[in-house]
């Protein structure tokens, strides 16, 4: 390779990386992790709930007071994640019956948002599946790696879902790793409050 090329070469991998790590990954589009979520699904249904100031309470309460996961040491401030009151359930369905369920959720990282598709189990709540869809993150990439994905798999609201108890967070990406968590658990209560609990007063 002449000097003249491999140096045009190198500059554009530099300005591939920085145009990645300014302006996010997309790893999944949500056709496709609908697809990925919930394969078995002979067909995809959505509902949109609005939550009352009465669910909202009671979610935050299970969260620990919170529906977004703010870091003091995160530098998602630059490009905030807001708290919102309605959201979107993905329903799974084989035949007329609702088998699965996935919700999408953004919280913050380290460099930026986070968003993540999370399935469940619709009669259990309990987690069946994960990914990550994109992220601006630079240190917290391994996050989207099935090894670290795969230990969320069959937990439930009940399971502590905290980084060095029963998830291994990602050495040099301990924000992303909790964010995850997060997202997680929120997902599982979200259902829990909004479709389970309701279903069961019926």
């Amino acid at each position: 390779m002449k000097p003249r090329t491999k140096h045009l070469v190198i500059i554009s991998l530099m300005i591939t990386g920085l145009v990645s790590s300014v302006f996010g990954v997309r790893l999944l589009s949500k056709s496709i992790a609908l697809r990925k979520m919930m394969p078995e699904a002979q067909q995809v249904v959505e509902e949109q709930r609005k939550m009352s100031a009465e669910e909202i309470a009671t979610i935050k309460t299970r969260l620990g007071g919170i529906l977004i996961f703010y870091q003091a040491d995160s530098e998602a401030e630059r490009e905030k994640v807001y708290e919102v009151d309605e959201y979107t359930f993905y329903f799974g369905l084989q035949g007329e019956e609702k088998k699965w369920v996935a919700i999408i959720e953004v919280q913050p990282g380290k460099w930026g948002p986070v968003e993540y598709i999370v399935s469940l189990d619709a009669q259990t709540a309990k987690v069946k599946d994960l990914a990550v869809m994109s992220y601006t993150e630079r240190r917290g990439r391994p996050i989207a790696r099935r090894n670290f994905l795969k230990q969320f798999l069959g937990k439930t609201s009940s399971d502590p879902l905290r980084v060095r108890r029963d998830i291994r967070g990602i050495t040099g990406a301990t924000i992303s790793s909790v964010a995850t968590c997060f997202a997680v658990k929120k997902a599982m209560v979200l259902y829990e409050e909004l479709y389970l609990k309701a279903a069961k007063s019926q």
